[in-house]
């Protein structure tokens, strides 16, 4: 049956191939990507393959390759992906050796695939559970590890009509996973050969504030006034923050939309009443802004309208919201927590453990509507002193979670 979903799967993806651009980069990656391994391997190195399904699971791997490749150079990296939003976006990564799409998980597929790369290990990131590569990984005797990954108990491998499909997860050599219900939950179906080491990322992003840039226009916007960075928001998002902040004025307000299209940057400062609104690109392109960056700082609101900044830009906050909560899910916390400045965020955050492990400290804050909103901006207000110590501990949440990459690599058989 799986086989057969994998053919339909298949068939549905080359008609939607005709339709979205997209879909069409993903097929035609799919399908040249044996001919470009033949074209790029090196027949006497030994390969360790990693893969991520899109740019998230990518940045959870970043670590282990990266660590990998400084410690042990007698590797090469092979990178793979499932989706053009990782593949496009990281094509030119400098940590791997060869980038390409993942086939279709068929038999023929993942054959010749395996015949052509021959690596020595596999690390499968977080939510990757592929059928046929697994089993023929297994069967040549390949250890295949699955870092950062996270069990609960609706998924197919604990009901009842998914107990076949879970004999996939005894191909796994072992499973280097969040928590301890993940363990549990494996150790439930048999699967012992199970660590709770936590989750990479949290290693990552103190990589990336290591890494994060200096930038002089955001630094002079602020001028030293309190700032409330908004990252990845979404509509629903600005409708509860942006009318706080149209009534107090003393407070700059940066906005990082995820989505940087006209039509919505529109909308945003349709909404930013009365208030002297920048966008960045425009700030950073203006001769007389560039000759002064002190005039930036009459400006009361700052519209992040590219992309690659936010993460540094966290680092200007005394507050931080992070969207997505109003919709399929949260977007990345970490990346602000690691900065010691309390995290804002929408009801849906169930499925992020980083999210339920602000909200325990107390750095990350759930709201459900304005009011809420309203509430924790005003109590943050009348007690400055409240808000630096909720920014405390998310900073402290991020490092006491880190050390999951040094502990994953300290234990595979390298």
């Amino acid at each position: 049956m799986y086989n057969l979903g994998m053919y339909l799967y298949l068939l549905g993806v080359a008609i939607a191939s005709l339709f979205s651009e997209k879909v069409r980069k993903m097929w035609r990656g799919e399908r040249e990507a044996v001919s470009l391994l033949r074209q790029q391997v090196d027949p006497q190195a030994r390969y360790v393959w990693f893969h991520a399904a899109s740019l998230g699971e990518f940045e959870q791997g970043r670590p282990l390759m990266e660590q990998l490749r400084r410690d042990h150079p007698e590797y090469k990296i092979l990178l793979t992906f499932f989706s053009p939003s990782g593949y496009e976006v990281r094509k030119n990564y400098e940590g791997a050796d060869i980038i390409c799409y993942l086939p279709i998980d068929t038999v023929t597929n993942a054959r010749r695939f395996l015949r052509t790369i021959r690596p020595v290990m596999a690390f499968f990131i977080k939510y990757e559970f592929w059928y046929n590569y697994l089993h023929i990984l297994h069967h040549r005797g390949v250890p295949v590890y699955s870092v950062s990954s996270i069990f609960r108990p609706g998924q197919i491998f604990f009901r009842w009509y998914g107990r076949q499909y879970a004999h996939v997860l005894k191909c796994f050599t072992h499973f280097y996973v969040q928590n301890e219900e993940s363990r549990r939950l494996l150790s439930g179906i048999g699967i012992t050969d199970v660590s709770v080491v936590g989750d990479t990322r949290f290693d990552r992003v103190l990589q990336i504030k290591a890494a994060a840039k200096q930038l002089p226009l955001v630094e002079s916007f602020v001028d030293g006034k309190k700032a409330f960075v908004a990252g990845s928001s979404w509509q629903p998002d600005e409708d509860i923050f942006i009318p706080w902040f149209n009534e107090h004025p003393a407070w700059k307000l940066i906005i990082a939309p995820h989505v940087i299209g006209e039509d919505h940057l529109q909308q945003i400062e349709a909404k930013l009443q009365g208030r002297k609104v920048m966008r960045y690109s425009r700030a950073a392109s203006d001769t007389m802004l560039n000759a002064d960056p002190s005039a930036l700082s009459q400006y009361d609101v700052l519209i992040i309208d590219c992309f690659g900044l936010l993460s540094s830009i966290y680092h200007y906050a005394d507050v931080t919201y992070v969207g997505g909560g109003f919709g399929v899910g949260i977007h990345n916390t970490l990346e602000a927590a690691v900065w010691d400045v309390p995290v804002i965020f929408g009801p849906n955050n169930e499925r992020f453990q980083e999210a339920q492990g602000l909200k325990l400290c107390g750095g990350g804050m759930e709201i459900g509507c304005a009011d809420d909103f309203r509430r924790i901006m005003q109590g943050f207000e009348d007690h400055p002193e409240v808000m630096a110590q909720l920014g405390e501990k998310s900073g402290v949440f991020v490092k006491q979670m880190t050390g999951a990459t040094g502990k994953i690599l300290a234990d595979v058989q390298l």
